[in-house]
């Protein structure tokens, strides 16, 4: 049951809220934009109100398995198991032939529940990032980066800590073509969108 539990939750992440929402918008947001199913590309696309849509499902996927496996009295270990599972989900999804998104909404999920105040670090983190630089994706990494050190230091180097190295170095690989662009000073900024709108 414990390990039938942990197949749910990898299909739950897998899930492609993104681009079920741009297909009701008449958009496949895999050949629009930067190609991704994640809030960003979607909130590029279709607006923040829809964008901010996905990222709440996509960080759901990642919260409620965990809450759900909570709640029937699994193990930590198997809660725990619940959230990477919907987390490789949301990044290899079994209904996009593997192909889902880069992972940083449904890890907002994870460490909601896991760990809460090293969430709230990471995200001020990230928002700062994001402000002086214009680029969610160096925001997105800052704040992937940081969150096994803010794991370790209110929580020591323990399962919750490893997971986070876990999802981290997963993060980081999704973002390779980003920070490709971000080294070659290519990849695309909020600021300068702002500014063409003005």
């Amino acid at each position: 049951m414990d390990y039938f539990f942990i197949i749910i939750a990898y299909l739950i992440g897998s899930i492609p809220f993104g681009l079920l929402l741009g297909k009701l918008a008449g958009i496949d947001v895999r050949k629009d934009g930067s190609g991704n199913i994640g809030a960003t590309n979607v909130s590029r696309l279709l607006g923040k109100k829809i964008g901010a849509v996905t990222l709440l499902l996509d960080a759901a996927k990642g919260l409620l398995p965990m809450v759900a496996a909570s709640a029937m009295g699994f193990e930590q270990h198997i809660v725990m198991l619940c959230g990477a599972a919907a987390f490789i989900g949301h990044l290899f999804p079994l209904y996009l032939r593997f192909r889902g998104g880069k992972g940083v909404a449904t890890a907002l999920g994870i460490f909601l529940y896991l760990s809460p105040l090293a969430l709230l670090i990471c995200a001020a983190a990230f928002f700062a990032a994001v402000f002086l630089s214009g680029f969610v994706s160096l925001g997105s990494l800052i704040a992937a980066g940081l969150m096994p050190v803010a794991v370790f230091f209110q929580q020591g180097s323990g399962s919750c800590f490893y997971l986070a190295i876990f999802v981290s170095l997963l993060i980081w690989i999704k973002h390779r073509s980003n920070i490709i662009r971000l080294i070659h000073g290519e990849e695309k900024s909020w600021k300068k969108k702002k500014e063409s709108e003005i």
